[in-house]
């Protein structure tokens, strides 16, 4: 199966589409992009049609000029990530997401505070297994 998720360079047309919540056309895209990174409108365009490839952008045809496309997100920014998340953990760790949590675990530099977020989302996991 072929990469479904945004690369690192798509995934920042999506966070303008993501972000913008509405339907946006290539050259608002290309805009917005304007001066925060050194890519081309060309290459943008192509990002786009990857996109729409890949089922994470859809598009629908300007009523008043049939060569505007309007995008707009198919997938969202958390599916995405879990999409991608799980991809990592399957190429990178074999698919035991305990070794992958555990290595990130080991390598970052983590607060009180997120420790106590992390020990609330595990709690949280096992009371919804013991429930299935």
């Amino acid at each position: 199966m072929g990469e479904v998720t945004p690369s690192e360079n798509e995934w920042l047309v999506m966070d303008i589409i993501w972000k913008a919540g509405r339907s946006m056309t290539a050259a608002e895209v290309i805009e917005e992009l304007k001066g925060s990174v050194l890519i081309s409108g060309k290459t943008i365009r192509v990002m786009i049609n990857r996109l729409v490839s890949k089922g994470v952008l859809e598009y629908s045809v300007d009523e008043r000029d049939a060569r505007v496309y309007h995008y707009r997100a198919a997938r969202s920014r958390e599916e995405c990530l879990e999409l991608k998340s799980q991809r990592f953990i399957n190429n990178f760790f074999e698919g035991n997401a305990s070794l992958a949590i555990a290595s990130f675990l080991r390598s970052a530099r983590i607060s009180g505070e997120q420790l106590e977020e992390l020990q609330n989302l595990v709690e949280e996991m096992k009371e919804k297994e013991q429930k299935n």
